[in-house]
């Protein structure tokens, strides 16, 4: 008998080492596997842990190694934490596919030292990295801390960062939390991108046609400077063109005088080639100089593009949107001792739009201002696909010319039974081959004879918005000095004018690049709060102690039955 439990324990302990030879054979193949042929495996229904292959391209052709300094650190609750884990996470996961190493340092600004901490704090400022009042409850009580939503990326010559925690007006704390974490993949790399850039995107704005009269596209090269070179180019000097190829985008913002037809043909011709149009226009005048006292009326008039939308698929309606999600405009309301006294008074002309389509240029964005804005209209265009982009209110009317436009009618509260539209397009995004507005025409001088004209074009996109308005930064009341895109001076709102702005111009250059990653939708799935309380122990114990259970049950099971077979004797 003592032979046979040795023989028995010889076998047994061959038997678990050839298990545990096997197990670290499998372990060293597959790690030899992994080191030789690196691969992924995303199993989450949203692909949350997959990169676009815009950014791993990007990532792949980074030529110097990367710090990333995350500022939102410390003692967060939840929901922040999480946002906190899934930034570690991307660049984590952005260092498995870059060419170069990327780390990950954490710095809590209120940390620092109080004479470097004010001066940190006003730099990362710079990056537009400013502190959020965080609010929590705690032990019943509720808390409050500031916190930054940021990071900054640094290589060894230059150092950018960004804001990370974004949301539309409107939306819940949990629905800003969510779309900031679809969003950290875009983010991340386009501050990547910013510092790997060799050559910035040569962006045009038109001007020799009474464009830009009342900031000088100081809002426009503001919002673009930092990843496009931005020129004035009077459109009337160009000879040929080629002269326009060189730009990347070309963007005609609200023009006061009408276009030659020679110019009309060399945008066409432009586009044609494959360019990229951003065209904002005002189809109504509004003199607002006039509108005090018995006011004025707006009335249409015309560019000389209305013809070339209209052939590329797209009409801007000659009438006005009003909507009653306004904004406000200043009015002198009288004067108190000798100085008048400024009083902002509704204006439904002033349409903050917040109605967006769910595309990556306009995803997550904060409203709009728009100022005198009219509706627009799609017409029939072949081999091109069109978008609306944004979208008056549920309570919105159009008004045709004229128009009356008086600041008397402020005093007045809207009716709001006159206000019975809802979601009327006021921007739109075509993208396809266009077909050019002189086809089967003659061509204008001195183009009668050009041999390179096409009638038909390569691949090519354009944004139109029915307002010329919101790419005019407004004016600092007290200086007098030009303001960013969509700051508003008396309310010192900011809306998203200047977002949409850098989104639209990144999207038409490179429609399949880092723009791309904010298709990435991640669900959110909240806990019943009300279920959670009532069955807290029914689920402590299901998820906790069943499994202990369980695995004590089979090990019971495997006792008994090895017993049962050893204790037998042997005939």
């Amino acid at each position: 008998m003592k032979e046979l439990a040795a023989a028995t324990k010889k076998v047994k302990r061959q038997s678990t080492m050839r298990i545990l030879l096997s197990c670290l054979a499998i372990v060293l193949i597959f790690t030899a596997l992994e080191l030789l042929f690196p691969f992924r495996i995303d199993l989450t229904e949203e692909k949350r842990f997959s990169l676009h292959p815009a950014t791993i391209e990007v990532l792949e052709n980074l030529k110097n190694p990367l710090e990333v300094e995350l500022l939102l650190t410390g003692d967060l609750p939840g929901g922040m934490r999480r946002f906190e884990r899934s930034i570690e996470e991307m660049v984590l996961t952005f260092d498995d596919f870059a060419a170069v190493p990327i780390s990950l340092h954490k710095v809590d600004p209120l940390s620092l030292e109080e004479e470097t901490q004010a001066e940190f704090v006003q730099y990362i400022a710079d990056f537009g990295i400013n502190p959020t009042n965080l609010f929590a409850s705690e032990n019943g009580s509720q808390t409050s801390r500031l916190i930054f939503p940021g990071l900054l990326v640094r290589n060894e010559e230059y150092e950018t960062g960004g804001l990370l925690l974004k949301g539309a007006g409107g939306m819940s704390p949990d629905e800003i939390l969510n779309l900031s974490i679809e969003n950290i993949e875009y983010e991340l790399i386009r501050l990547i991108q910013r510092l790997e850039e060799d050559q910035k995107p040569a962006v045009a704005m038109i001007t020799n046609h009474g464009e830009f009269q009342e900031d000088e596209g100081y809002g426009v090269v503001e919002a673009l400077s930092e990843f496009a070179e931005v020129y004035k180019v009077p459109l009337q000097q160009a000879k040929s063109v080629q002269d326009l190829m060189t730009f990347d985008l070309i963007i005609v913002s609200s023009p006061r005088e009408e276009y030659e037809e020679r110019e009309l043909y060399l945008l066409d011709q432009y586009l044609m080639r494959g360019g990229r149009l951003l065209v904002a226009l005002d189809p109504m005048a509004v003199d607002m100089e006039a509108a005090a006292g018995e006011g004025t009326v707006a009335l249409p008039y015309q560019s000389g593009l209305e013809n070339l939308l209209f052939k590329y698929g797209i009409r801007i309606n000659p009438d006005l949107v009003q909507d009653m999600n306004y904004g406000y405009y200043p009015v002198v309301a009288g004067e108190f001792g000798d100085q008048p006294q400024i009083v902002p008074l509704p204006w439904p002309f002033y349409v903050i739009a917040s109605e967006m389509a769910q595309h990556p240029m306009v995803k997550g964005l904060d409203q709009l201002q728009l100022r005198f804005v009219s509706s627009l209209d799609t017409v029939k265009a072949e081999g091109l696909t069109r978008t609306a982009l944004v979208y008056s209110g549920q309570y919105s009317r159009l008004l045709s010319p004229p128009v009356p436009v008086a600041f008397r009618e402020m005093s007045q509260e809207p009716d709001v039974n006159q206000f019975n539209r809802k979601h009327l397009p006021l921007a739109y995004l075509m993208e396809g081959k266009f077909t050019s507005l002189f086809q089967n025409r003659f061509l204008p001088a001195p183009f009668e004879k050009d041999t390179a004209f096409r009638d038909t074009g390569d691949a090519g996109a354009v944004v139109v918005v029915g307002d010329g308005d919101w790419l005019q930064g407004r004016l600092d009341v007290q200086t007098g000095e030009p303001m960013p895109l969509g700051k508003d001076p008396f309310s010192e709102e900011t809306y998203g004018n200047r977002e949409f702005l850098i989104n639209a111009v990144n999207y038409l250059i490179d429609p399949d690049g880092i723009m791309a990653t904010r298709n990435k939708v991640l669900k959110i799935r909240p806990l019943d709060q009300k279920e959670v309380l009532e069955d807290r122990t029914y689920w402590q114990l299901f998820n906790v102690v069943l499994p202990i259970l369980i695995v004590l049950a089979f090990g019971g099971i495997k006792i008994i039955i090895r017993n049962y077979k050893y204790s037998r004797p042997r005939l």
